[in-house]
Parts: C-alpha cells; structure tokens; sequence
C-alpha cells in the first residue's frame, strides 16, 4: 500500500478518501454496536459529520466527467445528503425503523457500493492499495 497518489491527488480527493474510511470504519461500529446508548448517539453525529464532509467533498472531485464537470456519483451524493436528512430527522422523532433502514442504505449504498468503485483500475485508490 502506497498512500502517495492519494497524497498527491487535489485536496478534496484526501479529504473525500479520508472521511470516507473513517465514516466506514465508525459504520461497521454504529451498525454492530448496541443502540440507543449515549454512545451510539454520540458516535452517530460524528458519522453524520463524516457522511457530510463525504458528500460534499465530492462535488469538488471532477476526475469522472460524463455531463460537463459531473459524473452519476454526484447524484449519489445529493442522494446521501437527503438521506442523512431523513434518517436524522426519524431518528430525532424516535421512528427507529425508518432511521435503521436509512442510515444502513446509506453506509451499504454511498460507502461500501460506492467505495468498491474506487478500487477499479485507473482510479486513485486503485493506485493506492494495488500500485500503478
């Protein structure tokens, strides 16, 4: 593993990349950890917090360019920002099942389907984890 072409990449790439794993790693925890704790809550804002600076981020990533500067993982994106919303605001109104079937589409959708993506050959993560 050679974290230089993360490194090296445009400064929302890192920051992406980054918040991304931390937000799956902090997901494989939120999603086996008991719920409803202090914790849970807790760990919860900081993934939203995570999930955030990964959607946003993306909107100044432009390596995939199928519509001018935008690419179908832009849609994604926004897809993940109303979704944090949704599952917040079920989560604040204490529907638990809508906010468990939210937040794991979320994590499965924008972080493990998404992030399998990354991995494909030209692609900066590629680079990282299997070299040039």
């Amino acid at each position: 593993m050679n974290l230089t072409p993360l490194l090296d990449a445009a400064p929302a790439i890192p920051l992406h990349a980054f918040a991304a794993m931390g937000a799956f790693v902090l997901g494989i925890i939120q999603l086996t950890a008991p719920k409803g704790t202090l914790p849970h809550r807790a760990l919860g804002w900081v993934w939203v917090v995570l999930m955030l600076v990964v959607a946003l981020s993306s909107f100044w990533i432009h390596e995939i360019r199928l519509v001018g500067p935008w690419s179908p993982i832009h849609l994604l994106s926004i897809f993940a920002l109303v979704m944090l919303v949704l599952g917040v605001t079920a989560a604040r109104a204490h529907n638990v099942r809508r906010h468990k079937i939210t937040m794991t589409s979320i994590f499965f959708g924008a972080l493990v389907i998404a992030g399998l993506f990354t991995f494909m050959p030209g692609r900066i993560m590629h680079a990282v984890v299997f070299g040039p």
